[in-house]
């Protein structure tokens, strides 16, 4: 393993190549996740409900509307999890061969289409693995061959999950969120990215400004402007980087949130009422945080201090 850690060191454009098509794979199956969670968490919802009104309300309820809600809420096979069943073209069922599923170069191979019936792929499939895979080879080139390296590509596999799943359901699952908060600090157990008591307060701070703003934006207006999901994203950003990146964590979020939603307000011309998720602007002002937060910071003051 040194020696490959070596090598890789020698051979920095090497390293991030690697990196890339590592990446670009482990974007393949995101693609997965991103797609499948959300039917397995609206799943075991249907299960939940349907045990409450049959312990509590079943006497009170219509046979037949028990029976209508116990109904499948989709079209997807029985056993669906994030392993099984294989990959099989939406339209016609065909499943889709090895060769076929190699990042990027399936989906041109097959020209987009599948080769059974020639329904239409989606291209958000190869855009979801390039993106992943540029995003770990900026990794690989700032961070080099070392624990820092692996640890933020880890963090930025989930970051890019969550994101385009609250892109498509406007909801951050905490299969997802609460795991990475345990993680953050434990990998700052030994001071990977921030010390311990950084990362504590930060994911306590992470989750109170976001909740704080949420009740006093309720107090307000009597609506709820975010979800519970983005408390627990920005306590990610506070126990992987500590309390101190949290104002630019969040300076950078709303920003970069402000910007696209005033842009779709304009293009659809709807009234301030958009929703528009803010779990993806957390995930990339944390990811940006994550490259650059010292310099941003350095920068910050040494602009402030030398006017």
């Amino acid at each position: 393993m040194s020696e490959f850690l070596q090598l890789m060191s020698q051979y920095p454009w090497l390293f991030i190549t690697l990196s890339f098509i590592f990446a670009a794979t482990i974007g393949s199956f995101l693609n997965v996740v991103i797609h499948r969670m959300p039917v397995m968490m609206k799943r075991e919802w249907q299960q939940e409900c349907n045990a409450y009104l049959e312990e509590y309300h079943a006497s009170t309820l219509d046979k037949s509307l028990l029976k209508k809600l116990a109904a499948p809420i989709d079209n997807y096979p029985e056993r669906y999890n994030l392993l099984v069943p294989g990959s099989a073209c939406p339209k016609c069922g065909g499943k889709i061969k090895p060769w076929q599923n190699i990042p990027m170069l399936g989906w041109i191979m097959l020209k987009g289409q599948c080769a059974k019936c020639k329904a239409a792929i989606s291209a958000r499939y190869p855009v979801v693995e390039a993106f992943t895979g540029l995003l770990v080879a900026i990794l690989a080139w700032h961070f080099g061959p070392n624990i820092q390296f692996a640890l933020a590509t880890l963090l930025t596999f989930i970051l890019i999950a969550l994101t385009f799943i609250d892109l498509d359901e406007m909801l951050l699952p905490d299969q997802l969120t609460l795991p990475l908060v345990w993680l953050g600090l434990l990998v700052n157990l030994s001071g990977t990215f921030t010390d311990l008591q950084s990362a504590i307060i930060g994911a306590v701070t992470g989750y109170l400004s976001l909740w704080s703003v949420f009740w006093l934006f309720k107090l307000l207006t009597g609506k709820e402007g975010m979800g519970y999901g983005d408390f627990k994203l920005m306590a990610v950003a506070g126990a992987w980087l500590g309390w101190q990146y949290l104002p630019l964590v969040i300076l950078l979020s709303s920003i970069l949130g402000a910007v696209v939603g005033i842009v779709l307000l304009i293009k659809k011309q709807q009234s301030g009422s958009l929703q528009i998720p803010f779990g993806p602007y957390i995930a990339a002002a944390l990811y940006v945080a994550l490259l650059s937060g010292d310099n941003i910071i350095a920068a910050y003051w040494g602009y402030v201090y030398g006017r």
